[in-house]
């Protein structure tokens, strides 16, 4: 389900006109499912799968741990990609879950 829940959320925010920047953004210090960007604002993006709802949605399954982690890689990539003086953030989480046998997305935004 993680694969199929990252391609329905990457269309899910593109079709709500985020400009997808990177899918997968992997470095030393973890991963980052997407970066997008909304307007002038840059959007790191954890996408959580449920296969079912029988469990609820994904976003219950974001630890502090996790959060913390996404900060760091996000430090990061703006490191790297040459910003001098970062852009606006926010930190968003797409909960992609199946029911009968459709996609349902809820879109936390700045949920981190």
């Amino acid at each position: 389900m993680g694969l199929a829940g990252e391609e329905f959320a990457a269309r899910f925010l593109a079709e709500a006109e985020l400009k997808i920047l990177e899918r997968n953004y992997r470095c030393s210090l973890g991963e980052i499912d997407i970066i997008a960007q909304d307007g002038q604002t840059l959007v790191f993006v954890e996408v959580r799968s449920r296969s079912s709802g029988r469990l609820g949605w994904g976003e219950e399954s974001v630890t502090l741990r996790k959060q913390q982690k996404l900060k760091q890689v996000a430090d990061y990539y703006l490191k790297g990609m040459g910003y001098r003086n970062y852009p606006a953030l926010r930190f968003d989480v797409v909960a992609v879950r199946w029911e009968d046998g459709e996609p349902l997305a809820r879109w936390l935004k700045g949920a981190l």
